[in-house]
């Protein structure tokens, strides 16, 4: 079944009757308005949730003239965990497979050959009995569990997921953090905010979160990881490719009844933009990176371990304020793409080194046309691609003794590749 070119023009037609009340140039002003007028600070019920750390500003650089600089950190290290995304199978198990990895700029073969893999295994048979410990394999190179989850009636394949990822990206940080001699670059945010959204997702994922060890540990384990670097004065970034975070546009929203950007990525990436209108077409500029100054966010799950009552029995040694996330939004106009840069406030409380940090960032940008290399390597790293995806679970259902479940959209959609 095929669009034929009468159905294209059909289409057209219905979606030229949409009428718009608000331009893009007026989206833009509003834009700017909201920059100049909102953040700083930024509030919500009273409360200072988005506040800039020295001048707020935008800022550019040539590309060229930033990809030339020297390095601001003689090493770098990236940190990423991938996983073959939750499968079920019809003994009633759903189970993920994740495995995290660390990379170095300039490489090093040994550590980059390192993993830490975590099988996370659901089921509704209270009997089943899993080995949780820990297991070495490929003569000590890979560290290996299987993660009982715990019982859901709903959103199984979240809690799942989840826990195998995030279980298996903290390990591999904690086991490797002596590794890190200069900077280490996770690829997304510096905490757990997947399961720091439990709690506003879902009733019974927020009782889980409050009642079970497992998530409560790892959000514990990130809390120590960044204890850790900031006692070995190294410092530690996020990178997050896809930002989505709506702390702005939900409370610019509840402020004027409106906003037009879907999430804070696209207001920042119209904040950052340059360009201009020639006979109503905008023309973008992109020949310089465009970046924002620094930012404490303290709204959403960006406040949650900085808090002054911690929830989920985790527990702190530093003053507070140590722990607050705080960002950078970098906009590259060559792929119209918005990237977001979180780091503990312990290490951009210093101007300089948050200077340097963010000057890593744009070179790495400059350089790759995307993340930094630490970034990108740890990613291939980590990666499970599709053909080992299909082997895993080939393997699984020879394991558990039990087919894939499948419905019509996967035998319609080749979701499963046999």
């Amino acid at each position: 079944m095929t669009l034929d070119p009468v159905h294209f023009k059909a289409i057209s037609r219905l979606a030229g009757r949409v009428q718009r009340t608000v331009d893009e140039d007026e989206h833009r002003d509003f834009a700017a308005t909201v920059w100049n007028e909102y953040l700083d600070p930024l509030y919500a019920d009273g409360e200072p949730i988005i506040e800039p750390m020295g001048e707020q500003r935008r800022r550019r650089v040539d590309i060229e003239d930033v990809s030339l600089e020297a390095d601001r950190f003689p090493t770098s290290h990236g940190l990423d965990s991938g996983t073959i995304n939750p499968t079920t199978f019809k003994n009633g198990l759903v189970v993920d497979v994740a495995q995290a990895a660390m990379s170095k700029v300039p490489s090093d073969l040994e550590l980059h050959r390192g993993r830490t893999m975590v099988v996370a295994v659901h089921s509704n048979d209270v009997t089943v009995a899993l080995d949780n410990d820990w297991h070495m394999d490929d003569a000590g190179y890979v560290r290996q569990r299987l993660l009982h989850v715990p019982q859901v009636d709903r959103s199984m394949t979240a809690v799942v997921h989840e826990l195998a990822l995030y279980l298996a990206e903290i390990t591999h940080a904690r086991d490797n953090a002596p590794e890190v001699d200069d900077l280490l670059v996770m690829d997304g945010p510096i905490y757990p905010k997947g399961l720091l959204t439990w709690a506003n997702r879902d009733p019974e994922l927020g009782e889980l979160l409050r009642e079970e060890e497992q998530p409560q540990r790892i959000i514990q384990s990130y809390v120590r990881m960044v204890e850790r670097f900031i006692e070995q004065d190294v410092p530690l970034i996020g990178f997050v490719k896809n930002p989505a975070s709506r702390l702005v546009t939900r409370t610019v929203r509840q402020r004027e009844g409106n906003a037009p950007w879907l999430n804070d990525a696209a207001f920042f990436s119209q904040v950052l933009e340059r360009g201009a209108f020639d006979e109503g077409v905008w023309t973008r500029e992109t020949d310089e990176l465009t970046f924002t100054n620094w930012f404490v966010s303290r709204g959403g799950t960006d406040g949650t371990l900085s808090a002054t009552d911690l929830p989920y029995g985790v527990e702190r040694v530093r003053d507070p304020a140590d722990y607050e996330v705080t960002f950078s939004m970098v906009y590259d106009p060559r792929t119209d793409t918005i990237y977001r840069v979180e780091a503990p406030r312990a290490f951009t409380e210093d101007a300089d080194l948050r200077e340097d940090l963010l000057r890593h960032v744009l070179k790495g940008i400059a350089v790759e046309r995307g993340p930094p290399e630490a970034v990108g390597k740890a990613d291939s790293l980590a990666k499970i691609g599709h053909r080992e995806t299909t082997a895993l679970r080939r393997s699984l259902e020879t394991a558990f003794d039990s087919e894939i479940e499948t419905d019509y959209n996967d035998d319609r959609w080749g979701a499963f590749d046999y």
